[in-house]
C-alpha cells in the first residue's frame, strides 16, 4: 500500500465523496484507512454502575484504501503515487505533478 499515515487524502466513493482528510491510522493488512472526520458514525455507549453515564459517541470508522486517493500536493487534485527508485533509495512521487511526497 502506498498511502502512509499523515497523507492527505480524497475520499473518491461513498457517502463521504468529495471530502478531504488526513490518515491517522493505516490497517495495511485489511487495506482500510482511518481519515480523521471522514465516515463517521454513532455508536451507543452502555452506563456502567456509577462511574459512567451512558452516552451516544461519534467516531470515525475505516474506509477502503480503494476508496481514497492520495491528494496532490501542488493543486490538492486527487493523483496517484508512484515510486521512483534511486541510489539513495525509494521516493514517492504524485504522478499528476511530479513532486515528491
Amino acid at each position: 500500500m502506498k498511502l502512509k499515515k499523515g497523507d492527505k487524502v480524497i475520499v473518491i466513493a461513498g457517502k463521504s465523496r468529495g471530502k478531504t482528510g488526513s490518515i491517522v491510522r493505516v490497517m495495511s493488512k485489511d487495506d482500510m484507512v482511518l481519515i480523521d472526520g471522514i465516515n463517521m458514525v454513532k455508536r451507543h455507549r452502555r452506563a456502567t454502575s456509577q462511574s459512567r453515564a451512558g452516552q451516544i459517541i461519534e467516531k470515525p470508522m475505516p474506509i477502503h484504501a480503494s476508496n481514497v486517493m492520495f491528494a496532490d500536493p501542488k493543486d490538492g487534485k486527487p493523483t496517484r503515487i508512484k515510486i521512483s527508485r534511486t541510489e539513495g533509495g525509494r521516493t514517492r512521487v504524485a504522478v499528476k505533478s511530479g513532486q515528491t511526497v
